[in-house]
C-alpha cells in the first residue's frame, strides 16, 4: 500500500474508532489496514494508534500526525475535483492555431460569438499557414485544410471546401477564356508556390482522368489573399479554395474557369491530440465551429 492510501485508512481508522470498521468503508481486509498503519508507524518511528480490546485511540502524535492527514487527503480531493471540473465545464485557456487566410476571413467573428457563449473561457489563437505539431507548441485545437494523410492527432471535419480556377470577368473579356488546361500556357498564371516561377499544375477530369500541365507564373506566393486580389485586379488566372473565392464568384467579380476540371475536395478539420478525457473545452470549441459553419458553408454557396 503506498503511503496516500496508507494515509487515508489510518485516517479512517481514527474517524471510526476500529480497524474493522475501517477497513469495511475501505473495502479492505482488516489486517490490511493494521499492516498499513503499523508501516506509518516504522516510517515515522512514532506510535500513532493506542488499541485496546474495545477501541482504537490515537495518540499525541497519531493526533497531530492524524490533522495533517485530513488536511493533506482534503487537498489532494479538492485538486483533483477541480482538474476534473476543466474536463468537465469549459474553464481555462483555449490554445487555437489555425491557417493565416481562413482564421482572418472565419474565425475572428466565430471567436468573438464562441467567447460571449462562454465566458469562463480565455482564448488565445495564432495564425500561420505551417503545419505545426500541437503537442510540442501546447495546443489545444488547430485547424488544418487538406486531405489529410495519417496521423496520431485525431481528426474531426468542420465543413468542405473546393479548390476552383478563376478569374475577373474583365480578365477572361480581354485575354479569352481558357476551354483546356494546356490553354492556360497563354495565360498570366498567378500560382500558390513560393520561390517558384515555373509551377506545375495537376488537374482531374470529370471522367476521372488525371494529367498536369506546366505554368509560368506571373506572380507567386505563400499567401491566398495576395492571389485573390491579384486575380480581382485583372492581373491573371489562379486556382484557389472556394472558402476564399466563394464570395466573389457568387458576387460575380470572379469567374470559374475550366469548370470540369478540378482537384480532389478539401477537408477543413479541427485536429486534436488523442486523450481518454479531452477536455470540455475543447470539445464545445469544435462542436461550437461544426454548427455555425454547417454542412453548406456559405463558401460554397454559388453555381459552379
Amino acid at each position: 500500500m503506498d503511503k496516500l492510501e496508507a494515509m487515508n485508512a489510518f485516517a479512517k481508522v481514527v474517524a471510526l474508532g476500529s480497524y474493522a470498521e475501517a477497513g469495511r468503508a475501505l473495502g479492505l481486509t482488516r489486517s490490511a489496514v493494521s499492516k498499513a498503519v503499523m508501516e506509518l508507524e516504522q516510517l515515522l518511528g512514532a506510535r500513532l494508534l493506542d488499541r485496546t480490546t474495545r477501541r482504537v485511540n490515537p495518540t499525541e502524535a497519531g493526533l497531530s500526525y492524524y490533522e495533517r492527514c485530513l488536511d493533506i487527503l482534503s487537498r489532494i480531493e479538492e485538486t483533483e475535483l477541480q482538474v476534473s471540473r476543466l474536463h468537465d465545464e469549459p474553464k481555462g485557456l483555449l490554445r487555437v492555431n489555425a491557417p493565416m487566410s481562413f482564421g482572418t476571413l472565419y474565425l475572428g467573428e466565430a471567436i468573438a460569438a464562441f467567447m460571449a457563449a462562454y465566458p469562463d473561457l480565455n482564448v488565445e489563437l495564432t495564425l500561420n499557414d505551417r503545419f505545426i505539431d500541437p503537442v510540442e507548441e501546447g495546443v489545444d485545437v488547430t485547424i488544418r485544410i487538406a486531405a489529410l494523410a495519417d496521423s496520431s492527432l485525431i481528426a474531426r471535419k468542420i465543413a468542405r471546401t473546393r479548390r476552383v480556377v478563376v478569374a475577373s470577368p474583365a480578365y477572361l473579356a480581354a485575354h479569352g477564356t481558357p476551354a483546356t488546361p494546356e490553354d492556360l500556357t497563354n495565360h498570366r498564371w498567378l500560382g500558390y508556390a513560393p520561390g517558384m516561377s515555373l509551377q506545375r499544375w495537376s488537374y482531374e477530369k470529370a471522367d476521372g482522368t488525371s494529367g498536369s500541365v506546366a505554368l509560368k507564373c506571373a506572380l507567386s506566393s505563400n499567401n491566398g489573399h495576395i492571389l485573390r486580389n491579384a486575380a480581382l485586379a485583372g492581373q491573371g488566372i489562379t486556382e484557389l479554395p472556394t472558402f476564399l473565392v466563394g464570395c466573389d464568384i457568387a458576387a460575380g467579380a470572379l469567374t470559374v474557369a475550366l469548370p470540369t476540371h478540378s482537384r480532389s475536395e478539401l477537408g477543413i478539420y479541427a485536429l486534436y491530440t488523442p486523450n481518454r478525457y479531452l477536455a470540455a473545452k475543447t470539445r464545445v470549441f469544435i462542436d461550437f465551429l461544426v454548427a455555425r459553419i454547417g454542412p453548406r458553408p456559405e463558401w460554397d454557396r454559388f453555381d459552379a
